[in-house]
């Protein structure tokens, strides 16, 4: 039975780049910077007309930075968030 395996969870680069999925405006959630994370942790929150959606991790790790502000308009894909797994 083959494993199932995150797209991109087989690089060798330990850096990842943590995307929005979709549009909307950021809201930041107080995480800093080298904060340990676990993968479907919530990084930030996207805010559309009449919803809100987590923007989450999909790797464990630890937050590099940050790349947006808060209240930035974000489009689907847009990097938000750089990430170095363990």
């Amino acid at each position: 039975m083959a494993s199932l395996i995150e797209h991109g969870e087989d690089l060798l680069v330990p850096e990842r780049m943590i995307v929005a999925p979709g549009v909307g405006v950021f809201r930041t959630i107080g995480l800093n910077e080298n904060s340990k994370l676990e993968a479907g942790q919530t990084v930030g929150m996207l805010d559309g007309p009449g919803t809100s959606v987590p923007i989450v991790s999909p790797f464990s790790g630890n937050l590099t930075s940050i790349i947006v502000e808060d209240g930035e308009r974000l489009r689907e894909g847009q990097p938000v968030a750089w990430l170095r797994v363990n």
